[in-house]
Order: C-alpha cells, then structure tokens, then sequence
C-alpha cells in the first residue's frame, strides 16, 4: 500500500483524505509549566527537555491564542485561505484548571481556519474532569492527544527523568480511547543506554496497545542543558546519519500500518546544538530514509 507518494501512513495523508487539502499546523504556547519542573514531581525535568519545555517554534505566550494563531499563519505564508491545526505543543498542556483550559481550546476552535486541535501533555495530567472536558472537544472537531512515551523502558524512563512508569501512560492511553480520543506517542531514538532492540521493543508495545499515532524524534543534545552535563558525565557513542536513517526504516518496516506516522526526526535550533551535528540537515535525513526505504523495497507494517 502506498499513502500518497509515501511508503508509510502519514500525517498529511491522513489530513487530505479528512479535509481535501494539505492542513498545516500553527503552535502555540499556552503559557503552561509542567509537574516535573515546578516541584510536583521534580524540579530537574526530563533530561532531553529544552528550557522553552521542547517548544523552540511555539508562538508568544505574552499573546492571546487568536493572536498567536494569526501570527503563526502569517509566519508560515501559507495563506489565510487554508486550513491548520492548532498545537498546543511546550510544557504540559493540560497542566491547569479545567476552567482555564476550556477558554483556551475554545478560543482556539474559534479561529476561522483552525479545523483541528492537537495537545501536547504528560500521562499523569489528565484527570477525570480534564478526560471529560477532551472528550466535549473531540466531539466538535478534530482532537489528538500527543503524550511523551518516549520509550517503553522504564529504566530509560528513570534516565531521563520522565516522572511516570510505562503502566501510567497505558493506563491513560485506555481511559482516552475509551471516550473515542485520537492518541499519539512521542518516541526518541538516541536515548542514553538504548540498543536498536529496546527502540523495537517500543514499536511492538505501540502496535500491542493499537496507538493511533507516533512522532519519532532523534535525540540531539543541546549545550547548556542537563542532557549535555549528563553526556559530559556518561558519554555515549552518537550514532551516524546513516545509523539513524537505517533504524527509522526499520521501525518503519515493524509498525502496524494502522499508526499514523507524524515526524520522522527533530528539529533542533542549530545555533544551540551540540551533537549530532547532522541533525541540522533534515531534509537529507528524510530523502535518506526515503531512499533507504525504496532500496529496501520496505513498506509500513509489512513485518520484520
């Protein structure tokens, strides 16, 4: 099977069959923190996590939603004619009164162009009156929770300092699908310790529980953070471009054809990158993997 031009079921597929044109995405800041930074659960964060919370190209928090979305429109030249989905992406968006997050998504959803909304959160930030009000949402409109697994290891999981076990974020997973909610999991290749296998064993743990969506991201390290102090403590070997893109492929070959793929790396600010160093080329990481998959003669989901 073939998804467009693509040989995996991706995220503008997906959105053309539902819409009948290419979608784009605006991110926003809904001027959140997180759990594991303000002392709930830590004050050291996930060892990966930027200070701006891994949202480098969200919009202003100082500006209301509307106006972050007219920005972002505008900054992506795509014209005010098309249509977007509205991302909450930095920090934990669901960290907050239910009261206050209905005001933002509203607001969002109120937006002429805005035909979708995707939110970025955390396993543990979903009670039972939040779980409620996402499900009024998905009734409306598009909605798709992104929730950072990561990986399905949980002694990674304490590397990094994710703050949750594996058995939370399936635990959270069921209670969205149970109301219908559309769930997406972050996966990062490159973690600290991690072997191909234990990546795989992540895929396997995604298609076992029927997720609907993944992004995968390449771990690169910036300088000035705690996953740069912890690399100069505990280095590891950075893998190559060409290790990564035979990897992505392989992930790609192993999971279920249902998932939608939405990312297939990261995108890392240059000017604070330390490695790797080929991370700032993504169009030629994903011109390899597309290269490798043809070479391969690879196709989502066609097994091992």
């Amino acid at each position: 099977m073939v998804w467009g031009n693509k040989r995996f079921n991706n995220i503008d597929y997906f959105l053309k069959e539902k819409f009948g044109e290419k979608v784009f995405k605006v991110s926003l800041d809904g001027g959140f923190t997180c759990p594991n930074r303000d002392g709930k659960i830590s004050t050291e964060a996930c060892l990966f996590c930027s200070e701006s919370g891994s949202g480098e190209f969200a919009g202003d928090r100082r500006k209301t939603i509307f106006e972050q979305i007219e920005e972002q429109i505008e900054f992506l030249q795509k014209g005010k004619e098309r249509k977007y989905i509205a991302y909450f992406q930095n920090f934990t968006n669901t960290y907050g009164k239910v009261e206050y997050l209905r005001k933002i998504y509203e607001e969002a959803l109120s937006h002429p162009n805005i035909v979708g909304i995707a939110i970025g959160t955390r396993a543990d930030c979903m009670d039972r009156e939040i779980l409620e009000l996402l499900s009024e949402i998905n009734k409306k409109t598009l909605l798709w929770i992104e929730i950072g697994l990561q990986s399905s290891n949980d002694k990674t999981a304490q590397i990094i300092n994710r703050g949750y076990t594996t058995e939370v974020f399936l635990k959270k997973v069921e209670e969205l699908k149970e109301r219908n909610i559309k769930v997406l999991a972050h996966v990062i290749i490159g973690l600290p310790k991690e072997t191909e296998k234990e990546v795989l064993e992540t895929i396997y743990f995604l298609n076992k529980i029927k997720i609907w969506g993944v992004k995968i991201h390449l771990l690169y390290i910036l300088k000035n953070t705690k996953l740069y102090n912890y690399y100069e403590k505990f280095p590891w070997e950075i893998m190559t471009k060409e290790e990564y893109i035979k990897i992505v492929c392989r992930v790609i070959k192993v999971l279920d054809k249902n998932i939608v793929i939405h990312r297939l790396t990261g995108d890392a600010p240059w000017k604070d990158l330390y490695e790797p160093k080929w991370s700032t080329d993504k169009r030629g990481i994903l011109n390899g993997i597309t290269k490798e998959l043809l070479r391969m003669d690879i196709f989502q989901g066609r097994g091992e």
